[in-house]
């Protein structure tokens, strides 16, 4: 079954009630740029106004003092993922991490309405660790080609081909797909994850890049997916070898969702909170984050002193998410995220193994 028809089935039951019917509608306030929402903002604007000109911020000013105000009312907390853009990320959020970060965090909040501020599997991962909770995404059509690179049809199908040999599914997947897996991780544990099995083989999807970098950090055998990120499968270890070229002073920062060819280039390579953990601690003159472009405005908006060079790969997912959206949510109470009971029951034992993981 699709999220789309698992949705529709949910929401199609005789007891369900909408979001919007359980917690009501609020009408659209006024977004005029006044004197008091200057005042009120004028710390916000201090964070972000090396990426945001002034003459831009009174657009910018009555959505994050909506929000703000918002969530408030509604007992809603904002979850963000490093490669939201920094009006969001340092305006209106109020948890912001990578993915086992958000993960870890959705399990500890205490609001009844979690908004995350991400792609879709990152809500339903939320979701999962919240069933009590209402979870919305400003935006349902944020996906991720990791995501739709692989279906639970092709799991069941996997472990057909290689029977007991134990699954290691990147977050970055379905509901549906986690239910087929043994335990999931992220780019910052999937070693820790790997290492934590008995067996000497096994299958680490759909992800191939990352599978094929774990596989050079262990001793087992690592059975991988075709499955790419759109944003990191785009950079190049030639591209990279050419800024060292122009500048051997530059230290490039990649991802472990890039080719392993651009990971050997690299002079680190982590999660993207292992890579802004790095940039606040080594503090280098001039750093090239293989990664989102907007992280490496996030991290440039309270490191100072670092020069940024930005190769520019933008995730088309993440930047759905908008503040008007995010606006929209609180008051209208969409995109609520939902997963049929039967696939979450099994798919949460798969991110709660990974969760309490210890390390």
């Amino acid at each position: 079954m699709t999220i789309a028809q698992t949705q529709a089935s949910l929401q199609n039951s005789a007891a369900f009630q909408t979001a919007a019917e359980r917690f009501g509608i609020i009408e659209k306030p006024d977004l005029t740029f006044t004197p008091e929402i200057a005042r009120e903002t004028a710390h916000l604007y201090e964070r972000v106004k090396q990426f945001i000109p002034a003459f831009e911020w009174p657009v910018y000013a009555p959505y994050v003092h909506a929000i703000n105000r918002l969530k408030k009312e509604r007992g809603a907390v904002i979850l963000a993922h490093n490669y939201q853009t920094p009006d969001i990320f340092h305006c209106v959020a109020d948890i912001v991490g990578d993915s086992l970060q958000l993960a870890r965090d959705a399990t500890k909040v205490d609001a009844e309405i979690i908004i995350q501020c991400g792609v879709h599997f990152m809500a339903e991962t939320s979701k999962l660790l919240n069933p009590e909770k209402t979870v919305l995404i400003p935006d349902a059509r944020a996906g991720c080609s990791l995501s739709e690179s692989i279906t639970g049809a092709d799991v069941r199908l996997l472990k057909e081909r290689y029977p007991g040999v134990p699954v290691v599914t990147y977050v970055n997947t379905s509901a549906d797909v986690k239910a087929e897996t043994d335990i999931c991780c992220t780019s910052s544990n999937v070693l820790a994850v790997v290492e934590s099995l008995e067996s000497d083989t096994v299958l680490c999807i759909p992800d191939e890049y990352l599978a094929m970098n774990v596989a050079r950090q262990t001793k087992k055998k690592i059975l991988t997916w075709k499955g790419h990120c759109e944003v990191h499968e785009r950079f190049t270890a030639a591209e990279l070898l050419a800024y060292k070229e122009a500048d051997p002073s530059i230290e490039i920062i990649g991802h472990p969702e890039c080719h392993p060819d651009v990971i050997a280039v690299c002079d680190f390579a982590g999660s993207t909170s292992g890579m802004i953990n790095y940039v606040k601690d080594k503090r280098p003159a001039r750093v090239l984050l293989v990664t989102e472009c907007s992280m490496a405005s996030n991290i440039q908006a309270e490191v100072k002193g670092v020069d940024f060079i930005k190769p520019c790969n933008l995730c088309p997912h993440m930047k759905r998410i908008t503040l008007p959206k995010i606006l929209d949510s609180l008051l209208f109470m969409t995109e609520e995220v939902l997963v049929d009971p039967a696939i979450a029951d099994r798919a949460r034992l798969a991110v709660e193994r990974m969760v309490n993981l210890k390390q």
